[in-house]
């Protein structure tokens, strides 16, 4: 064994035996228990950079553990390969988007196989690959024929810079997620997914995620946004059709004073043909800040239409005005104003004068309603409101509901905040929408024999928008029901599309006959998935309703993708998280050739929980490569030591006997830590105390060399998920034959943690004054004994009389005199 830890050597050696070896290949096997583990996808931007090497470092480590427990373990690896950074380098470049792509997923493979990651690489697929995403192309056409697919003209979020749709998810603070371009409202043609038909189901199975992280599962309850309301029909002052809103709290239509609807409503365009003030207004939203979240914060504008609509109760007229905070998306694009019980109509009606009509009062004392201040939204008791009054807020909801229905003018509903899916893309690098365009026909699907359609590569790629647009080779074409003259789709998926059913091809992804086999169904669901909050909404919703949708097509029989979800935390650096525009990037390539992967392993593991943020260190990362040229040099003392004999556990001293209690008590509490809680950074802590442990013991007889030798495999087995190419080298070097990440995590022995004595620490008043070793078992007056006959103990007391004596068991004594 060489004496010094070379880094370089030992981790090019361990990878080539697991490459040789085949090790991390697996296969379906019904006599083992399966454990799927995967990490969201990398986009292949070109390099890995250290969120990457986080992410997929725990990954790794749970994958190795679990393996260790003798499971069949699957941990794939692929490439998220569509998307706009592809084609703005390409812009930049001058540069084809897939040659670009291929390059950097080449580059940024070979850095996840100098890290050791245990992929099985006969796996890998990436989705600009024609064999995958011909697949979704496959299932977008069955939707199309089941009718989960449609096409409308939409006001959508346009991207200026990016040149394309965004969804309502990737609008963030009212711009773009990617390029961070105030967004703008156009009206374009889209195709849509119809997720809103499993609203009440992705809704209802969050509860049976117990799994998953209460934050993002009330993140996705919150977007679904199931709420029980009236949808109620207001007339419209001289004309036959009705304007419908739906409400929430119909006991306070009493206090309706005005009626809003969005900027794009219809009737807010019919009105604005004779009113340029309302049109301007028009004009001006179009490019207001668009995100729900927004509303709340944004100045509240409006223009009165001139139109008034007709109360459903009272037949009063009201006012319709046309205003910023209505979106169209959301219900019919109207709504019921009642300033005196909302706080954004109060404010719009205050900065309006238009009036505020209280109708629900406080019912106790301790509600308080001042309308010179803001406006009462709890439920109370009605008043003013007719035939209602008196009722409370819970009794006007059915009351006035039972009214409506009567009357043909309203009726109960179930409404959700989610909006259905829009997934076309006005840009070039993505999977073609496999849509025929016919003058005759319609929309009409590709055939299947047709498939893959294939997005053409040989391209030039330029600011002015998709090459697809100009190209006649791919747009021209034949309508398959009519034979004519048809033009292709030219817009392309979202690329959340891809990343939405990866996970189940991972299982089969050899199949070219079908999008899954019955393999999917061995391996999934994803026992445990790996990856940021980011996409707590955006994704994992997306994966989840893919789930559901690929499962009614009897293409899998889980209802749920991801049993378990791990939401790791950023890496910052300077209290701020790392981005190449802040300039406090650290480039993992550099500490790999500087210190060697498993540095970089451990400090990404010691430094913080999962799910914590880690804060870069220098230092740290300095110390993690310090500790492991320190469990080379105490492996590398021991083994020149020669051979070492059987332990002999009838023959241990106390000193050996401590040792081995050391031993196994970190052994019981790094099983939990790393199988249950997932707290990594505990791993290595208890065994950098177990390390300074052994490098204490200094018993070098027969048996002090056998415990020290079952303490050192302990360590190796313990860290070897997480620092795998030394312990690799070191159990070799220990007389293994078996290579470490074939053999079995070690067990506790329950026996060693039995002790014949503890070490007590003695307090006299509240402050140490000594230590003594106590029996283990012994009686309150041995102990007392002992205790006030040290010597140091009987210097601080003297002659004092103890009054009390408290004893916290195998920790410490307090005497109090």
């Amino acid at each position: 064994m060489d004496s010094t830890y070379q880094p370089e050597i030992i981790e090019a050696r361990a990878q080539q035996y697991w490459e040789s070896s085949q090790t991390f290949r697996v296969s379906e096997d019904d006599s083992r228990e399966k454990y799927y583990c995967l990490s969201m996808f990398p986009y292949p931007s070109g390099r890995l950079h250290m969120g990457h090497v986080r992410n997929y470092t725990i990954g790794d480590v749970i994958t190795r553990y679990q393996r260790m427990l003798g499971r069949n373990v699957l941990q794939p690896m692929g490439w998220d390969a569509f998307g706009l950074p592809a084609e703005n380098a390409a812009i930049q470049n001058q540069v084809p988007p897939a040659k670009w792509t291929y390059e950097n997923i080449g580059y940024m493979r070979k850095q996840l196989r100098q890290l050791g990651f245990g992929y099985d690489w006969e796996r890998e697929l990436a989705t600009c690959d024609p064999e995958y995403y011909r697949w979704e192309q496959w299932f977008f056409t069955r939707l199309f024929e089941q009718g989960m697919v449609y096409k409308k003209t939409a006001v959508v979020n346009w991207d200026p810079v990016d040149q394309t749709v965004l969804a309502n998810e990737q609008v963030i603070d009212g711009r773009g997620w990617r390029s961070g371009a105030p967004v703008e409202r156009r009206e374009i043609p889209q195709w849509f997914l119809k997720i809103t038909d499993y609203a009440e189901e992705l809704l209802a199975d969050l509860d049976t995620l117990e799994g998953w992280p209460e934050q993002v599962r009330t993140m996705q309850r919150n977007w679904i946004g199931r709420s029980e309301g009236i949808e109620m029909q207001f007339g419209i002052e001289g004309r036959d059709d009705t304007l419908p809103i739906y409400t929430t709290r119909p006991d306070t239509v009493m206090g309706v004073t005005f009626v809003a609807v969005a900027p794009e409503h219809p009737l807010a365009a019919e009105a604005a043909k004779t009113n340029p003030e309302l049109q301007g207004f028009i004009d001006e939203c179009r490019n207001m800040r668009v995100a729900e979240a927004d509303m709340a914060t944004m100045e509240k504008k409006g223009v009165d239409t001139g139109l008034r609509a007709v109360h459903p109760i009272s037949g009063a007229f009201v006012p319709v005005w046309a205003a910023n905070f209505v979106l169209m998306e959301y219900g019919h694009g109207a709504v019921m104003a009642v300033p005196a019980h909302d706080q954004r109509d109060y404010e719009f009606a205050r900065q309006q004068g238009i009036e505020i009509r209280q109708v629900v009062y406080p019912s106790s004392d301790e509600q308080v309603a001042d309308m010179e201040k803001a406006a009462f939204v709890e439920k109370g008791v009605l008043r003013d409101s007719g035939e209602f009054s008196g009722l409370t807020s819970e009794q006007a909801f059915d009351a006035i509901g039972d009214w409506l229905e009567q009357a043909g003018k309203g009726s109960r509903q179930v409404n959700y905040r989610l909006r259905d899916w829009g997934v076309s893309r006005q840009r070039y690098w993505g999977c073609p929408i496999p849509i025929i365009n016919c003058p005759g026909c319609g929309a009409v699907p590709v055939p299947e024999a047709d498939l893959p359609v294939v997005l053409p590569t040989d391209v030039t790629v330029d600011a002015t928008g998709s090459p697809l647009k100009k190209l006649a080779a791919f747009i021209e074409t034949d309508c398959p029901l009519c034979q004519g003259k048809a033009e292709r789709e030219t817009d392309t998926f979202d690329t959340f599309f891809e990343s939405s059913w990866y996970f189940a091809r991972y299982a089969c992804a050899d199949q070219h006959n079908a999008m899954v086999d019955e393999r999917a169904n061995y391996w999934m669901p994803v026992d445990q998935y790996i990856g940021g909050i980011e996409h707590a909404v955006l994704h994992l919703l997306y994966a989840r309703f893919f789930n559901k949708l690929m499962r009614d097509a009897g293409l899998l029989v889980n209802d749920e993708p991801f049993t378990c979800l791990l939401t790791q935390g950023m890496v910052l650096k300077d209290g701020a998280k790392m981005s190449k525009s802040k300039g406090n990037t650290v480039d993992p390539q550099g500490l790999i050739d500087r210190y060697g992967a498993d540095t970089v392993r451990l400090f990404t593991m010691q430094a913080a929980p999962p799910e914590q943020s880690l804060e870069w260190s220098d230092s740290a990362v300095e110390g993690a490569y310090r500790f492991l040229k320190r469990l080379w040099a105490r492996v590398y003392e021991h083994v020149s030591g020669g051979e070492v004999p059987a332990l002999d556990r009838g023959a241990l001293s106390d000193t050996r006997k401590k040792l081995r209690f050391s031993v196994h008590r970190t052994i019981a509490k790094v099983s939990d830590d790393i199988g249950r809680r997932f707290t990594f950074n505990n791993v290595v802590s208890a065994n950098m105390e177990l390390l300074n442990d052994l490098n204490k013991f200094t018993d070098t007889s027969e048996q002090g060399r056998a415990v020290l030798q079952e303490a050192l495999e302990a360590v190796v087995l313990m860290l070897s998920p997480i620092i795998p190419h030394i312990c690799h080298t070191l159990w070799q070097e220990l007389g293994h034959t078996e290579a470490i990440v074939d053999c079995r995590w070690p067990e506790c022995d329950r026996d060693a943690l039995i002790q014949a004595s503890v070490p007590l620490v003695i307090q006299v008043n509240g402050k140490v004054r000594g230590r003594v070793d106590a029996p283990a078992n012994a009686a309150q007056e041995e102990l007392k004994e002992l205790v006030l006959n040290e010597p140091n103990v009987k210097k601080h007391i003297q002659d004092k009389p103890v009054k009390k004596f408290i004893v916290v068991p195998g920790k410490l004594v307090n005497v109090v005199v």
